[in-house]
């Protein structure tokens, strides 16, 4: 081997990315002083992109293979600068490493509750939480838009602003459902359908895909949980009397029982049984109270119209013994609280001018 060859093998390159994270989106790759001998070897392996800045310009983008940097492979950088001093005129410029595969298990969450309309609550706070999945699919928007000139991009980087994209929609999604809180957990799947459908644009805008994104849980607050859990407990018992009778022969049928185990079943059933019966004598004063007392007729009182002049007021008894005396006929004028004006008693008593018994049965 000539001292020409030993040099210019000094100057041959070998630029790869073997990535040992699984966070890593973007890798810029370490070169003492950004210097790139030509002819350098540059390997691309699948799901990776390899990106030439130079200068601050972005001089092509590679996809997988293995490539010899000459001017033959590489004429959108030629045009940027010229090659013509041969391996010996090494130029500078920076390669960056795009991982294209998915970035799974990305979580999402609600900071703080969001407040809905519910039908059976009227009000209710929920939180959510879930994951998503990306991957980059325009490498050079996402080079410049959000990259700029780190070194090494992870998720971390960018996980908190892609959250809060999904969260900011997430609120009308739930908001427009109308479902119930207690049966959204059937609705898991629309709703991450739905978000997916118009998180897309938003991603897009970063260089990004959504690939996936799944709602994993939608939770009330722990207090109206615990308020659930009690509640679902006193239907779980039934009847609090046969409950109470079913302890207790379970206590009896177990020989490891003590005593005061029995003596506290004794006083727990006798303690309900008085609660049943002061629920039951509740339940009869209520009721009694409840029934209003008949109205007498004596409170209802009419004014009567006798000779062009207002007499009265007379009771519904006084009334109609007037009637029965023809004192009081049918275009006799009355008037009670509640009426507008004066009318005839056939129109408003017309039950007590009725009552002509039927004719007698012909006699045999």
């Amino acid at each position: 081997m000539g001292l020409f060859d030993w040099i210019s093998g000094e100057f041959i390159d070998v630029i790869e990315w073997i990535d040992n994270t699984h966070d890593t989106m973007v890798y810029r790759f370490n070169r003492k002083g950004n210097e790139i001998k030509y002819g350098a070897k540059l390997t691309v392996r699948e799901s990776q992109l390899a990106i030439f800045v130079n200068e601050g310009q972005i001089a092509d983008i590679l996809g997988p293979g293995i490539y010899e940097l000459e001017t033959k492979n590489l004429p959108i950088l030629t045009t940027l600068q010229h090659w013509d001093h041969g391996f010996n005129s090494p130029f500078k410029a920076e390669v960056y490493f795009v991982s294209t595969k998915r970035f799974t298990d990305l979580k999402w969450g609600t900071k703080n509750p969001i407040m809905l309309r519910d039908p059976e609550f009227a009000m209710v706070r929920l939180r959510a939480f879930g994951t998503y999945e990306i991957r980059i699919s325009d490498a050079k928007r996402f080079l410049l838009e959000i990259v700029g000139t780190d070194g090494e991009f992870t998720t971390d980087e960018i996980e908190d602003q892609l959250t809060n994209l999904i969260l900011s929609k997430l609120p009308t999604i739930l908001a427009e459902s109308k479902t119930p809180a207690l049966d959204m957990a059937r609705d898991y799947e629309l709703f991450a359908n739905y978000l997916n459908e118009h998180m897309k644009p938003y991603f897009d805008e970063y260089g990004l895909e959504l690939t996936k994104i799944l709602v994993e849980n939608i939770s009330l607050p722990p207090e109206v949980e615990k308020a659930l859990d009690e509640r679902t407990s006193r239907q779980i018992a039934g009847n609090l009397d046969d409950n109470l009778k079913y302890q207790s022969a379970k206590a009896f049928s177990n020989s490891n029982s003590s005593m005061s185990d029995m003596a506290g079943m004794a006083m727990g059933m006798a303690m309900a049984q008085q609660m049943a019966n002061g629920m039951n004598q509740s339940s009869s004063q209520s009721s009694q109270q409840q029934t209003p007392p008949p109205l007498p007729n004596q409170l209802v009182q009419y004014y009567v119209a006798i000779n062009n002049q207002q007499t009265g007021p007379y009771s519904l008894a006084q009334i109609q013994e007037s009637i029965n005396r023809a004192e009081i006929t049918k275009d006799t004028l009355i008037w009670t609280q509640g009426m507008s004006n004066w009318q005839k008693a056939g129109e408003v008593l017309s039950s007590f001018f009725n009552q002509t018994p039927p004719p007698l049965p012909p006699q045999e």
